[in-house]
C-alpha cells in the first residue's frame, strides 16, 4: 500500500485495534518500576526507628508512626513502608498490623552489629538484592564509575524499561555513595569491590558502636497547577540564587551550579530552569519573582553565600507548601531553621573535588526532585511541620 494513501479499515477492525491499543496501554500502566522508589537512605528511616523506639524488636505499626510522629495512613508512610520491603529491610506491608526487621535489617542497623557487620548487610541490601543496580555493579566495579549514558545501556540490555532508565541510574549511584562502594581514587570516582569497600572496616563488636543512620527526607508538597494558569508553569523549575553582578564570585557560582548540575538534573525530567536573570517580560522584577515563585511546578534555592534575598523567597515557597529542593556549598553552614531537612552538599574548596563528582551531585539533585514532585506528602518544610494545618490560598 502507498504510503501517501490512507489506510481504510473496517469498523470491526477499528473495535479491534483500539482494543489492542487500549490493552496495550493498560499494560504500560500497569508495569512497575523493578527497583524501589526511593534511594537506600531513605528507606533505611524505618529500620533506625524500628531500632530507636523498639530496640528493634516486632513492633505495631501504628504505634511505630505514632512515635515517629508521622500519619501510619499517609502516602508518604505507604512508600517508605513499601520501600523497605522491597530492599528487604523489614517485613509487613502498609496494611500490615505488625512490622519487624530482617536478619540482614537487623544487621544493617543494629547497634550491636561491627561496623564490617553493618556495611556488609547494607551493600547487600541496597546494591546485591536489587536486580538492575546489582547488574551495574558486576558490570562495572573495579573500574572508574561510566557515564550515566553507558549506565543507561546497561539497563537496556538487561530489559529496563525506558521510563526508568535515568532514575535507576541515579538510586544507584546514591545507594552506591552511601554504602562506600562508589568512592573517589586519584582524583576519579569508581565503582569497587564489596571486599575492598569493606576493607578498614572494625570487626569488633560494640553496644555503644556509632552508627550511620539514615538522616530524615526533606517534605514539600506539590500542587497540581491551578485553573487558568499558563501551561509553561508545569514545566517551569525557578532556580533562586545569589546572582551577583557580572564577574563576580557568586555569579560564577551561580553560573556553575546552573550549566553544570541544575540544568542537566532537570533535563531528564522535562523541566525548563529559569533565574532571575533570565526573566525577559517587562515589569517590575521583584513581582515576576513572587510571581515565579508561586506558581513553578518545583523551586530549587541554593543557600550558598548565605544570601538574603534567597532565605526571603525561599520562605514564601514554604509558606505555600510547594516542591523545593535545597543545594549549599559545603563550606557554607546551614541555617539551624533549616539545616534537619535534607540539602545537596557540593564540595567546591577545589577543582579537583569537584570536577570528578559533578555526575554525583547531578544524580543527588535529581533524586531529590523526584521525591519532591512524585511523592508530595514525603516532603516538609519547618512551616508545614510545626503548622501542619496552615494553607495559603492566592
Amino acid at each position: 500500500m502507498s504510503t501517501d494513501e490512507p489506510e481504510i479499515v473496517t469498523s470491526s477492525q477499528e473495535n479491534v485495534e483500539s482494543n489492542e491499543r487500549s490493552s496495550e496501554k493498560t499494560r504500560k500502566r500497569r508495569r512497575r518500576r523493578p527497583f524501589p522508589s526511593m534511594t537506600f537512605r531513605e528507606a533505611l528511616q524505618l529500620a533506625d526507628a524500628i531500632q530507636e523506639h523498639a530496640s528493634g524488636a516486632r513492633v505495631r505499626r501504628l504505634t511505630l508512626f505514632d512515635a515517629m510522629g508521622r500519619s501510619a495512613e499517609s502516602s508518604a508512610s505507604r512508600d517508605l513502608v513499601t520501600a523497605s520491603g522491597q530492599y528487604g529491610i523489614t517485613k509487613g506491608g502498609y496494611n500490615a498490623e505488625y512490622l519487624e526487621l530482617t536478619p540482614l535489617g537487623t544487621q544493617a542497623t543494629s547497634p550491636e552489629s561491627s561496623e564490617r557487620e553493618r556495611a556488609h548487610a547494607r551493600m547487600q541490601l541496597a546494591i546485591a538484592k536489587i536486580q538492575p543496580f546489582n547488574a551495574l555493579y558486576e558490570a562495572f566495579k573495579n573500574s572508574r564509575m561510566p557515564s550515566a549514558e553507558v549506565m543507561r545501556d546497561k539497563l537496556r540490555e538487561i530489559g529496563i524499561d525506558e521510563e526508568y532508565l535515568s532514575e535507576a541510574v541515579d538510586a544507584f549511584i546514591l545507594n552506591g555513595q552511601y554504602t562506600g562502594i562508589i568512592t573517589e581514587i586519584a582524583g576519579a570516582e569508581r565503582i569497587v569491590s564489596f571486599d575492598q569497600a569493606l576493607e578498614g572496616k572494625s570487626s569488633e563488636k560494640s553496644s555503644k558502636a556509632a552508627i550511620l543512620t539514615a538522616s530524615e527526607s526533606p517534605m514539600i508538597s506539590e500542587e497540581a497547577p491551578r485553573p487558568g494558569e499558563r501551561p509553561e508553569w508545569h514545566t517551569t523549575c525557578f532556580y533562586i540564587t545569589p546572582i551577583g553582578t557580572e564577574g563576580s564570585e557568586e555569579r560564577l557560582h551561580s553560573d556553575l551550579f546552573l550549566g553544570s548540575i541544575i540544568e542537566p538534573a532537570l533535563a531528564e525530567l522535562g523541566l525548563n530552569v529559569v533565574r532571575a536573570d533570565q526573566i525577559e517580560k517587562p515589569g517590575m522584577i521583584t513581582r515576576q519573582i513572587i510571581e515565579y515563585i508561586l506558581k513553578s511546578r518545583l523551586v530549587i534555592a541554593d543557600l550558598s553565600f548565605h544570601n538574603p534575598n534567597v532565605f526571603y523567597e525561599l520562605s514564601l515557597r514554604h509558606a505555600c507548601r510547594l516542591p523545593t529542593v535545597q543545594v549549599v556549598r559545603k563550606s557554607d553552614r546551614i541555617p539551624f531553621d533549616i539545616d534537619q531537612f535534607r540539602t545537596v552538599q557540593v564540595d567546591t574548596s577545589s577543582i579537583y573535588t569537584l570536577v570528578p563528582k559533578l555526575e554525583s551531585y547531578r544524580a543527588a539533585v535529581a533524586n531529590q526532585i523526584r521525591m519532591a514532585l512524585e511523592n508530595p506528602d514525603l516532603v516538609d518544610s519547618p512551616i508545614s511541620v510545626y503548622y501542619p494545618n496552615l494553607r495559603v490560598v492566592f
